[in-house]
């Protein structure tokens, strides 16, 4: 998904703390203030919503003019911030004048014009305090206003010693200035951030990178990047004494990264000695989901229409992912989740379990959900143990048979004595969790991943441009939405398109969706031109359900599809796949269940199909296409059906009854008295989570080893150059040793 920059932090005051006079900070944050009127308050509500509250804010008047209203200052009443007036002397003499009055031991520096995203402080706290030997940690930035860009450039003091690939916001151990002539203040408004990561450099200091847009930078024509570009002598000048500083940088000098970095072998999850109780303004019952991550696809949509349709007068919801992952709905959880934190992008495996731990503690939660994060699993038992009053449920979402021998269930049911209650979204991938994994049925909750019944309506949907967007005109239309990949079938599609056409010759196939394997279903295709449409990922599907006649869902692998929901809710018949769940919502009355006559295991992306299984679609779809009456029909009897219970409402509803008994001092007293049987096992859920991490960290390394040798195949038979593998690298996120070793052959 393409970043919004609309969604700047501090467009809002949330002040989620109450926070009491005479806390010692953790952090300081230092901002020269000369005449920003019009855009420190904006600044200010971007740290005064930090879901790290133990800070200071120093706000240093460089000899600004008087307010322009009388009252300005009312609005920074908080007992964290202090004002500092001295004549002007330039942002890095006003910066020096804050960190003489500082009073924690880390520097954070933020001007009046900019912001941080509200996790920022916390991310970087805790980059710092698990890595000691790291003098700075840093975010990408996001420029805004003026020119807007994403910057995330991998850190490299080679390069360093040609561009400043830091952004100035960063958090510094305080010692770092005590160092003579390492930030001198007479550098004024000049490069003076450059010229401080240079001199750290140079005696060897490196910083933690932090590879999240943390850092919102204010683009203007006014500011003090702008003047210096519009002034080359004073450019030449700067840039004669960066070059005089850059020589004494040593290359080599690597910043700490994360995603994929595993350190120390069977190191124990400890309880951090920081771990205060947040001084929350309101009383909500706080919930903490554990996700592997926030992509596009179906279990990530019921996390975010759960965080999105749950009270928040009454809930408060956190967030912890535990995949590495592009994360590409991040922003749309951030819109309804109050915390969330990535933590394969800030700390090392060994801390994860920590972290959550703090979090827990500091935030009070009452309900941990686990939802399929399978390092989440692993950590269950030691959290049972250290929290013995907390409710603690899974959701499941489909079985897992030739995925770690039986997936999500098979571990779902393995750490079932620390759980509450499991919640599944299918009834199939219940009778799994009960006959072959030996869960107790009592323990189990169907809760179907429900559709807002309320968004997906037909009548108040315009499909008609979709129709004359693809001239599409009267034809028998066929929507294929899915992702493009092998557990979907793709190839099917066309394999049925093809016998289709033979008899309905004016049929039309819409394929909606991306994935791995649409380019190549491209060329597939082109004897079928005219007969199926791709149409790549599109943002709203409700029109091309509108404009479809039939929903086509031909998988080797489904729970309950959502998309199956979604078309049934927008009227159209289902012609599914027999697999999974599906017939729990398509039968006679509301499309046509086809038997699946290929195995997952044997035939996955196999691209030859059993000729009666193509001819059971070929039939059902023939047979709706010859009547839009049949059609309109069963449509009406699939809206009706999903009504009676699939609903988005019936969902959050269920939930919020669940949530409420887990949360009644009674069971809770229950569920202390019941962990006290664990205690003896203190030691064994530990370990139990230390394999895991051994496990995982091996894995990990086997994925990057593979990735290498696929990607040097590529470039040794020419299929690829060594710039294009160096960038997919870089998107992949490969495992630092692999590209280490590949900018040393490649990269210069």
């Amino acid at each position: 998904m393409r970043f919004d920059f609309s969604l700047e932090p501090g467009r809002a005051s949330r002040r989620r703390y109450a926070m009491p006079p005479g806390q010692p900070p953790q952090i300081s944050v230092i901002t020269p203030f000369y005449n920003a009127w019009a855009q420190l308050g904006q600044t200010r509500d971007s740290l005064l919503n930090q879901t790290f509250p133990w800070f200071e804010w120093i706000v240093v008047d460089d000899g600004s003019g008087p307010p322009p209203a009388p009252g300005f200052w009312d609005g920074f009443d908080d007992p964290r911030i202090r004002l500092i007036r001295q004549g002007n002397a330039g942002a890095a003499a006003a910066r020096n004048r804050g960190i003489g009055q500082s009073r924690a031991g880390l520097v954070f520096f933020l001007d009046a014009d900019d912001l941080i995203d509200e996790r920022c402080l916390e991310y970087t706290y805790f980059a710092l305090q698990q890595n000691p030997d790291a003098m700075w940690a840093y975010g990408d930035s996001v420029g805004f206003q003026g020119d807007q860009y994403l910057w995330h450039k991998a850190f490299r003091s080679q390069r360093m010693r040609r561009e400043n690939l830091l952004p100035y916001a960063a958090l510094i151990r305080k010692s770092v200035f005590e160092i003579p002539d390492i930030y001198p203040g007479e550098a004024g408004n000049q490069w003076e951030d450059y010229r401080l990561w240079l001199r750290l450099l140079a005696r060897r200091y490196y910083p933690a990178h932090i590879e999240l847009p943390l850092f919102w930078y204010r683009r203007t024509d006014e500011g003090a990047l702008s003047r210096i570009e519009n002034d080359p002598a004073v450019k030449r000048s700067l840039r004669r004494e960066i070059r005089g500083l850059a020589k004494a940088v040593p290359g080599g000098i690597q910043a700490i990264t994360f995603n994929g970095k595993r350190v120390g072998e069977f190191i124990e999850p400890k309880v951090w000695p920081f771990e205060p109780a947040l001084p929350f303004a309101e009383d909500k019952t706080r919930i903490l989901l554990l996700l592997p991550h926030m992509e596009c696809g179906g279990a990530d949509k019921f996390n975010l229409d759960l965080l999105k349709h749950l009270d928040h007068s009454r809930y408060e919801l956190g967030v912890i992912t535990t995949t590495p992952a592009e994360n590409e709905w991040r922003q749309e959880f951030q819109k309804y989740a109050d915390d969330i934190f990535e933590l394969p992008a800030f700390l090392d495996m060994n801390d994860w379990a920590s972290f959550i731990h703090y979090y827990i503690a500091t935030r009070q939660v009452k309900i941990l959900w686990n939802v399929s994060s399978y390092f989440g699993y692993y950590t269950l038992p030691w959290l049972r143990l250290e929290f013995p009053e907390l409710a603690i449920i899974d959701c499941v979402h489909a079985e897992g048979t030739y995925w770690r021998a039986g997936g999500y269930p098979r571990v779902s049911a393995a750490v079932d004595s620390v759980l509450d209650r499991t919640f599944v979204t299918n009834a199939f991938t219940r009778d799994i969790l009960v006959e072959k994994y030996g869960k107790p049925l009592e323990k189990t909750q169907v809760i179907y991943t429900g559709v807002d019944e309320r968004e997906f309506v037909p009548e108040a949907t315009d499909g008609e441009w979709v129709r004359q967007q693809y001239g599409l005109g009267e034809r028998p239309t066929v929507l294929y939405l899915c992702r493009m990949a092998p557990e979907k079938r793709p190839f099917l599609m066309l394999e049925i398109a093809r016998e289709v056409r033979q008899r309905v010759p004016d049929i039309c196939f819409l394929a909606v969706g991306d994935g791995p394997q649409l380019e190549e279903l491209k060329v597939k295709a082109s004897d079928l031109e005219g007969c199926v449409i791709f149409t790549g990922r599109v943002g709203d599907t409700r029109p091309y359900y509108k404009a479809a006649d039939l929903f086509l869902l031909c998988s080797i692998k489904e729970g309950l599809s959502i998309t199956t929901m979604e078309a049934m809710l927008m009227e159209l018949p289902v012609i599914s796949a027999g697999i999974g769940s599906q017939y729990e919502l398509v039968d006679g009355k509301t499309g046509s269940l086809i038997q699946c006559r290929q195995d997952e295991a044997k035939d996955f992306d196999s691209r030859d199909f059993p000729h009666e299984e193509v001819s059971e679609y070929v039939e059902a779809i023939a047979g709706y296409a010859a009547s839009r009456e049949r059609c309109r029909r069963v449509g009406r009897a699939c809206r009706e059906k999903m009504l009676g219970g699939y609903t988005l409402k019936t969902m959050v509803d269920t939930l919020d009854q669940a949530f409420s008994q887990l949360c009644q001092p009674e069971v809770a007293e229950c569920r202390a008295e019941a962990a006290k049987a664990l205690l003896p096992f203190r030691r064994m859920a530990s370990e139990f989570l230390n394999i895991y991490k051994e496990y995982d960290a091996i894995e990990i390394n086997l994925r990057g080893i593979y990735r290498a040798i696929q990607y040097l195949k590529a470039l040794l038979t020419f299929q690829k150059t060594p710039l294009t593998v160096w960038r997919e690298v870089g998107k992949r996120r490969c495992h630092p040793i692999w590209k280490r070793v590949w900018c040393k052959l490649f990269v210069r």
